[in-house]
């Protein structure tokens, strides 16, 4: 099933959410998880998960992951009240985001080691409309492409910094591109 519109849906039990704002791209649906492929545009996020989730999500999943240009990969959602926008990033592609600002700390999981951020976005789009809002980020220090997220583990060490998360909106593994091109086929599990 190919989506080349922002539309949200459900496909073999989980919710997959497809957005972009200029450019092209289409996700593809498949049995297993979803492909992703963009062409030159600004921001696109191809998405499949749990909905609304929680802290106790384990993520497993194996990408062939083809970027060129920025893109980022791993795990992403959203919670309301607070109104936060989340990331543990396993790869990513020309830029490591979110580019050293806003650094607290460090998480050890799944057989790697995280940098915390958290950054703030003023007036940008959300799941409430446009909106000011914090971004949480765990970013492992090297790259990977397949594996386990033990999402908890994230979550309790942004607690333990002062990072409050709110009700949970998603638990997603995410494909984003910005301001680039590039593909991606994505395995994914969750439990």
């Amino acid at each position: 099933m190919e989506v080349c519109s922002d539309q949200i849906g459900t496909h073999c039990g989980l919710t997959f959410e497809y957005w972009k704002d200029r450019g092209n791209g289409c996700l593809t649906n498949t049995a297993d998880g979803f492909s992703v492929e963009w062409n030159n545009i600004n921001n696109l996020l191809g998405r499949k998960g749990v909905r609304p989730g929680g802290k106790d999500v384990i993520v497993t999943y194996e990408a062939d992951y083809r970027p060129n240009g920025n893109s980022y990969l791993g795990v992403y959602g959203w919670t309301k009240s607070p109104l936060i926008e989340y990331y543990i990033i396993d790869s990513w592609g020309t830029w490591r985001p979110p580019g050293g600002e806003g650094f607290v700390g460090t998480v050890t999981s799944d057989g790697g080691t995280y940098d915390i951020y958290k950054t703030q976005r003023v007036n940008q789009p959300s799941i409430e409309g446009t909106a000011t809002f914090y971004q949480f980020w765990s970013v492992r220090q090297q790259k990977r492409t397949s594996g386990t997220i033990t999402v908890a583990n994230h979550f309790d060490a942004w607690g333990r910094q002062g990072l409050t998360l709110g009700s949970f909106y998603e638990v997603s593994l995410v494909v984003e591109g910005y301001q680039s091109s590039g593909s991606a086929d994505v395995k994914v599990s969750m439990q």
